[in-house]
């Protein structure tokens, strides 16, 4: 009869001191190339005692077979040049800070005969999770290169590490920090001067933290899961400024009473308002109508503070220094407003009214995330959302109005790409129905939607939400910020990262006072 095969137990715990004699054994028979190098048990108890949850074991059979040994250190005070001597306080570990910032990771080794059971990344990973539940801007360890005095005749310890990086060389080391995401800032000579299979160097290494909060305060917490409602507008006549303002409170009023975080009106959406102006030719209709843009923005900041909603106005004609332009507000719920001014306007809009472009784009701080707003035309060139993109963008606003499926389409389908292309969530507003009465503003088209990345955090269409097309509603829909930082960090792709900066870039050419 075939004797039974006993499956192994594998555990995830804290290290305590009475695990000390399979710590050494396993220490020892790691560090078989570095004599006389283990840590002695005053120095483990001293460890677990100082800070219990960074001091992490891994078991097979309940038997010791590798640790991870960390502290907190307040990194600025060592900055990137220091020795393994001087983060531990010379084996006192003094340097642990409970108000530091970094998780400074002092030990990793696995026993020769459990390699390839994947145990060391369960200790990166349980080591990962801590920093992220203590809040800690990332983990810095010293990393030790064991082939390198093979190949220290032929190179440096850059081109080494370069090699390891493009799996030229295997490192049984600095191989494994590169498949579990750490990045090598800098080579540090004399980290471990004994270590002579490294030649006395060691790569500085840093992971980072995806979840880390600065300065968390948790009055004013930069939300999560956001909110979003977008007003898919009927135009219509609604008789006078006052009528049309009832409307827009109504909106607003609704969509808050969903406890949204934002509320976001299509582009030109006052253009009923042109109603007064026919008699007019189209250029002094779309001017005289821009005498209500201020107006319409004071009501805006008013509705935001008293419905506790962050408010994208659509957009707006308006007349500055006798130019005509087309302006979009953001008015946040604290008071403040700020503005974008359409950077591309469409030829129609440049024949029919004489429009001009705005020459600024900014990224606009919210309590819930950095976020842009484009309007129409503009979303469909790539450049300026990609710029907004390496400044931080998280959502992309993007009112628009366009009379055909065709010119819908456009706005949508560029709308989607650069929500994947900047891995942000795109949300679009547009108007529906006709106005009869007004010039140059006969039919509208829209179907309101709020697009995503294309990932699998993600709705497999890109589409989070979408409205009925050609029908007055709202669409409410939450969006989750922390998958963005996720995509970005562990995408299937990562379309930000992976861009050749080597072969092209974008870049902002206009400068201010030019």
């Amino acid at each position: 009869m075939a004797a039974k095969h006993t499956p192994e137990t594998i555990d995830i715990r804290q290290l305590t001191p009475e695990d000390y004699l399979d710590l050494k054994e396993s220490m020892v028979s790691a560090y078989a190339d570095m004599e006389g190098s283990y840590w002695r048990e005053p120095t483990i108890r001293r460890l677990v005692e100082l800070f219990p949850e960074g001091q992490i074991a891994v078991t097979v059979n309940d038997k010791v077979v590798g640790c991870a040994l960390s502290i907190i250190v307040d990194y600025g005070k060592f900055g990137d040049e220091h020795t393994y001597e001087q983060i531990t306080g010379y084996f006192t570990f003094n340097t642990h800070d409970r108000k530091g910032d970094v998780l400074y990771g002092i030990e990793v080794f696995v026993h020769p005969d459990y390699r390839g059971r994947r145990l060391a990344r369960r200790l990166y990973d349980a080591r990962k999770t801590l920093c992220e539940r203590l809040n800690l801007r990332g983990i810095v360890a010293g990393g030790r290169i064991p082939n390198y005095l093979k190949y220290a005749g032929e190179m440096s310890p850059r081109e080494y590490i370069e090699k390891v990086r493009d799996k030229e060389i295997y490192d049984p080391t600095l191989t494994f920090q590169f498949s579990n995401d750490f990045q090598v800032k800098k080579i540090l000579k004399n980290y471990l001067p004994h270590d002579e299979s490294s030649k006395g160097f060691a790569t500085l290494l840093q992971w980072y933290n995806i979840y880390y909060e600065k300065d968390q305060d948790t009055i004013r917490y930069n939300k999560s899961i956001v909110r979003i409602g977008l007003v898919q507008w009927q135009m219509r006549d609604y008789g006078s400024l006052d009528g049309f303002m009832q409307q827009v409170e109504y909106f607003v009023d609704a969509v808050s009473d969903y406890g949204s975080d934002f509320v976001v009106f299509p582009e030109l959406f006052n253009a009923p308002l042109m109603a007064e102006f026919n008699q007019m030719d189209q250029a002094g209709a779309i001017r005289g109508v821009a005498k209500y843009t201020e107006q319409i923005r004071e009501q805006f900041v008013q509705f935001a503070v008293s419905y506790n909603v962050n408010i994208i106005s659509g957009s707006m004609p308006i007349v500055i220094d006798e130019l005509l332009y087309n302006i979009s507000y953001l008015c946040r719920r604290d008071g403040t407003y700020d503005y974008y001014i359409k950077m591309h306007p469409t030829p129609s809009e440049v024949y029919a009214w004489g429009m001009k472009g705005g020459e600024d784009l900014k990224i606009f701080d919210t309590d819930c995330g950095k976020v842009g707003i484009q309007i129409c035309y503009d979303v469909e060139f790539p450049e300026p959302s990609r710029i907004l993109s390496e400044q931080g963008m998280q959502i992309l606003f993007v009112p628009f109005l366009t009379d055909t499926q065709h010119a819908f389409n456009r706005v949508r389908f560029c709308a989607q790409a650069r929500a994947i292309e900047n891995e942000c969530y795109v949300a679009i507003a547009g108007c529906v129905g006709n106005l009869p009465k007004v010039n140059n503003m006969d039919l509208q088209y829209a179907q309101s939607a709020v697009l995503t990345p294309s990932d699998f955090a993600f709705p497999v269409t890109g589409v989070k939400a979408d409205a009925t097309a050609n029908t007055e509603m709202v669409v409410i829909a939450d969006v989750d910020l922390v998958l963005l930082k996720e995509l970005n960090a562990f995408g299937s792709v990562q379309t930000k990262k992976d861009m050749r900066k080597d072969l092209y870039e974008v870049k902002w050419k206009k400068t201010k006072n030019k």
